[in-house]
């Protein structure tokens, strides 16, 4: 069984949103991998300087209870032990000077590090 029918259903404040910034750039580099079997999958794990640290990568893997939604045709995996600490989670891509990279903006993070990459 696939989680598709569960992404339908997904309200906004229960799932994640991908700007179609950052869904234009997941679509590049899965271009340039030469993959279409791939997910972004977010998840969130023990560590970093705050307690809880984020993680972002492609994958081909399905896992039980995984919410998977779609962007653009850029499916985004969620699992279900990271879904509830994403709730309403927007993911976007910066390319500035100063920075370059996606970046998580989470209204469940009670506060984060200097470099951003935890939170708590």
């Amino acid at each position: 069984m696939t989680v598709q029918d569960t992404t339908e259903t997904a309200t906004q404040s229960s799932s994640v949103l991908l700007t179609d910034t950052a869904a234009g750039k997941v679509k590049t580099l899965l271009e340039q991998e030469g993959r279409d079997d791939l997910k972004l999958r977010i998840a969130v794990q023990p560590g970093g300087c705050s307690g809880m640290r984020y993680q972002l990568f492609f994958d081909e893997r399905s896992l039980d209870g995984d919410v998977v939604l779609d962007f653009s045709g850029v499916k985004v995996a969620v699992d279900r032990m990271s879904a509830p600490y994403l709730g309403g989670a927007t993911i976007d891509f910066v390319d500035t000077i100063e920075k370059q990279g996606f970046t998580i903006d989470n209204p469940n993070a009670q506060g984060s590090c200097a470099c951003g990459d935890s939170f708590h």
